[in-house]
Parts: C-alpha cells; sequence; structure tokens
C-alpha cells in the first residue's frame, strides 16, 4: 500500500504530483524555452512565441490530460464549435498559443556528447517517474509482469480505413511494467525501442526469447531479495530465467507454451500431449530442486513452470457453468492474478490520453502520464480522502484537469 499518509482535504492535484512534481513541471518549461530558442536561430525568428510559464505548462499537460476523459479525436477540438468543444476550459488559453507551446515541448532540448540511447529526450522523466512509483508506494508479494492493454482512440477506430489502422498500430516501441497484482499499481515501467529493423529491433521481439528475458531482467532489477512472487506470460517463462531469478530471491509461476516459450532444459515427455484422452482437471508433474512443471487439462494441456508453490498443494478454478475444476494451487494462483489484472485493463487501459504524436518519445511521455495518473488514482483510493470525496476514475481526471488549468483551488496537502 501506500508509504505516506495523504490528508482527508488532499486533491487530485496532490496525488498527481507525488509522481509529477514541480520540479519536474518546471525543467519541462525549462527546455521547452531553451528548444524554443534552438529552433529560432536555426530556422528564423517566430514572433508569435512568448517564453512559456510554469502556470501555461500546467494549462498545457491539463488539455492533453483531458483528452483521456473525453476521447475526442484530437486535442484542438476543445476550441472547435463541434461535439467535443469544451467551452468551460477552452478559455483559460487560445488555440494559438497552446499549438505553439506544442511546437516547441521538450523535456531534454539537448543531446549531450556522451548521448547514445534512443530514449534520451525523456529518460530524466522516466527516471524521477520510476523514483516517485517507488517511494510512494510498496507492492503486495505477488505482482506480474505484462504489456498492458493501450486502448486505441474509439473515433478513430470508428472512422478509419483499415490501411490507417494497420499504420497506427506500428508503434516504434513497446511498453513492459511490472505491476502489482492485488492492487493494479504499476511499479515499474520498461521501453522496448524498435532500433532499425536489425537483429535487436521490434520486429524480432516477438520471436527472440532472450530479448523477452532482458525485459524481464530489466522490470526486476529492484526486485532481488524481496521474496516477490512474479506471474508471467508464455513470451518470458523458461527455465533458465526462472533459476536466474530464483538465485536472487525472486519466485516465479508462469504459463508455459512450446510455441512461444524458451522451452530449453525442459523435459520432452511433458512438452508431448499424451495419446490417451484426459478428464478434466488431470495433470501430470515433473520436479527439478525447487522447480515443477506441471501439464493440467481443462479442454486442452496447459504446462505452467513454477518455483513459488508447492505441485502437490490443491486448489480448485470455479467455473460458472462447469462447477469446481481441481487443479494445483498454482494454477489457481496464476488464474487469480491474471484475471485481476484484465479487469484493471478493462477498468484503467479507456483512460490513455488519446493524443497520439508522430514523435516516439512524446508517444512514450503521454503513456507514461496517462500510467502515472492511474497510479494516482490507486493512491487517492486507498487513502481516506477517498472516503470523504468518493470520486470515480473519470471524476478523478475531471478534477485534475481543473485544477491543472486553476479552475479549482487545490487544497494544500500539508
Amino acid at each position: 500500500g501506500p508509504t505516506r499518509k495523504m490528508p482527508l482535504t488532499a486533491s487530485a492535484m496532490d496525488f498527481f504530483q507525488l509522481f509529477v512534481p514541480d520540479n519536474v513541471l518546471k525543467n519541462m518549461v525549462v527546455q521547452t524555452n531553451m528548444y524554443a530558442k534552438k529552433y529560432q536561430e536555426r530556422f528564423g525568428s517566430d514572433d508569435a512565441w512568448i517564453d512559456v510559464t510554469l502556470t501555461e505548462m500546467k494549462a498545457f499537460l491539463g488539455y492533453m490530460i483531458s483528452t483521456s476523459i473525453h476521447h475526442c479525436e484530437s486535442v484542438l477540438s476543445i476550441w472547435s464549435s463541434g461535439f467535443y468543444s469544451n467551452k468551460s476550459i477552452a478559455l483559460i488559453m487560445t488555440q494559438s498559443r497552446f499549438e505553439k507551446i506544442l511546437k516547441y515541448f521538450h523535456i531534454v532540448a539537448f543531446r549531450s556528447s556522451q548521448t547514445t540511447h534512443g530514449l534520451y529526450k525523456i529518460q530524466p522523466f522516466l527516471d524521477s517517474l520510476q523514483n516517485g512509483f517507488d517511494s510512494a508506494f510498496r507492492p503486495s508479494q505477488a505482482q506480474v509482469l505484462h504489456e498492458p492493454l493501450i486502448d486505441e482512440d474509439p473515433v478513430f477506430i470508428a472512422t478509419c480505413t483499415e490501411r490507417e489502422l494497420r499504420k497506427r498500430k506500428k508503434r516504434k516501441f513497446s511498453l513492459w511494467v511490472r505491476q502489482c497484482s492485488s492492487t493494479g499499481f504499476i511499479c515499474q515501467i520498461y521501453v522496448h525501442l524498435k532500433e532499425g529493423s536489425g537483429a535487436d529491433g521490434l520486429d524480432a521481439l516477438k520471436n527472440k526469447p532472450q530479448l523477452h528475458s532482458m525485459v524481464a531482467k530489466s522490470l526486476c532489477q529492484n526486485a532481488s531479495g524481496k521474496n516477490y512472487i512474479i506471474f508471467t506470460g508464455p513470451s518470458i517463462t523458461s527455465l533458465n530465467l526462472f533459476e536466474e531469478f530464483e538465485k536472487q530471491g525472486i519466485y516465479c509461476c508462469g504459463l508455459l507454451s512450446t510455441r512461444k516459450s524458451d522451452c530449453t532444459g525442459l523435459p520432452p515427455s511433458m512438452l508431448n500431449n499424451p495419446e490417451t484422452p484426459q478428464s478434466r482437471g488431470q495433470y501430470r508433474i515433473r520436479m527439478k530442486g525447487n522447480m515443477s512443471l506441471i501439464c493440467w487439462y481443462n479442454k486442452g494441456h496447459f504446462r505452467f513452470l513454477t518455483n513459488a508453490y508447492s505441485p502437490v498443494q490443491q486448489g480448485v478454478i470455479i467455473k460458472r457453468k462447469s462447477g469446481e475444476i481441481p487443479c494445483p494451487l498454482a494454477v489457481e494462483a496464476f488464474a487469480a492474478h491474471l484475471s485481476y489484472i484484465c479487469k484493471y485493463d478493462d477498468k484503467y487501459s479507456k483512460y490513455f490520453i488519446s493524443h497520439k504524436p508522430n514523435k516516439t518519445w512524446q508517444q512514450v511521455f503521454w503513456f507514461a502520464i496517462s500510467i502515472a495518473i492511474n497510479n494516482a488514482y490507486i493512491l487517492y483510493k486507498m487513502s481516506e480522502a477517498y472516503h470523504v470525496t468518493r470520486y470515480s476514475r473519470a471524476q478523478f481526471g475531471e478534477r485534475l484537469v481543473k485544477e491543472l488549468l486553476g479552475l479549482e483551488d487545490t487544497s494544500p496537502s500539508h
């Protein structure tokens, strides 16, 4: 749960600023102004540009975040006369001023000579966000590594052609998270860039278990020695990775697929389906030290690799139509934690910011801001402030937008 107690009067802005404090916003102001100056020195002066202020930067973020609640096809719809116009917030800043800030918006204006990383324009922000996640929340023992579901803008999906849709889905990065499975709080973000179409590119990621293993190690670098149980999907599950994690005091439970997983070191007899027909709930087990390979049958063969649960402990899967199906405890635990993440995706994925810029670092930035707001809401729901105001996720987002735009007085948090 949360590591600090927030006051009863804490506002949406107070929770958001646990992750995106004023010093981070001030840095955006400085870097944006530096980039505007550099840009104008190179391409000619822009008489319409005036240096951005902290108040304007907060309003700029507020306008962007408003697209996560109303899902307009463009942030500029706020100033239009159409269905998605919003006169109550459009008066805070003119459309032309907003577009100027959008044109010059930067987090790192200059590339240093030592920089080789493709995400250098956003890395300081991601590092600051990670520090905020680590210091504000203590996760439960059970956690999940996965790619969160990011809803595409529903208006865009409804109106675009199939060709546009295919083009839209080709993001130049994949976003992975380590998530607390009992609350949904995202503890860590990892961004894998598609840097060319070489062997390490994103095109190769789907077929390269070693790249998925690299993602898993990056997401769990702060988890060693804490006895966490990490649940993984087929693309990450592998015997070598689980054995490596066990040496670090991290325990695992993963679904195994003969097509997607790295099956090195696993007995072939357990990877092939038996010829004799089986009844639902039957299972076979092979063990090596603390590691168990479970093959469980339920209208198909499901394989699980785990060193976190004893294979002899019994569990049960409850189905609405067929009642209780017996299974090892590891299978029951995996199903329970994965179903929670599905509920999280259903509830929170529709609150991702709709603005889709062309630049990869900006796409990552808006996804990261969306995750920060979802995390802020989870902390709000676990605080005493929730019992006073009881905002839904949409209401929390609307309050945050109004507070960023200066339409609501934010309560002091101290």
